[in-house]
């Protein structure tokens, strides 16, 4: 049996060593600065990739492991497969008990009911602001390397290879590339 950490923050400018500590116990942490909300992250896989009947996954926090409730229930879903538990220190739950699956289940449900509500706040104000003349929205960076992009394709570089080198994200560089395929 191991224990394995994964630790999550969301931007390159956060830092991981508050949940480093936390996770000091584990056997091995796995550890990325990548938005919850990304569908690609590599150490998260390799998370999954790695576990084994009787293994435990530890997290500070439930937003640091699944992006919504429908991904928290496949994560745990596969865990049950795998016969593997995982632990949210923050709230005590262990889902090697009736109890503790509950729990994750319904708390799950109310993080998803209050991400809706906050991104419906958030839209509204920039409605708002916007009626009122005082948003315009952030610059789009990547979209201004798209020939770039395009051309660093072409001469074999990886996405993350090109990502790195035009200090935009791996994602803006897919996300470039299929709407340039799709304009062909």
């Amino acid at each position: 049996m191991a224990v394995y950490g994964y630790a999550r923050v969301s931007t390159t400018g956060q830092n991981l060593d508050v949940q480093l500590k936390a996770l000091s116990d584990c056997d091995h942490i796995f550890r990325e600065k990548v938005s919850g909300a990304s569908k690609s992250r590599p150490e998260l896989d390799n998370l999954l990739e790695s576990l084994h009947p009787g293994d435990v996954v530890v997290v500070t926090k439930l937003c640091r492991l699944a992006r919504n409730t429908r991904h928290l229930l496949e994560i745990v879903e596969y865990f049950d497969e795998q016969e593997v538990s995982l632990k949210i220190l923050n709230l005590g739950i262990d889902t090697k008990t009736s109890t503790g699956r509950l729990m994750l289940t319904l708390i799950g449900a109310v993080a998803a009911f209050e991400r809706s509500l906050l991104l419906e706040r958030q839209a509204e104000g920039i409605a708002l602001a916007k009626a009122k003349g005082r948003y315009t929205g952030r610059k789009a960076t990547a979209q201004e390397k798209s020939e770039e992009i395009a051309s660093l394709d072409a001469e074999g570089h990886s996405k993350q290879e090109i990502a790195e080198m035009l200090n935009i994200s791996r994602t803006s560089v897919y996300r470039i590339l299929r709407a340039n395929k799709d304009c062909k």
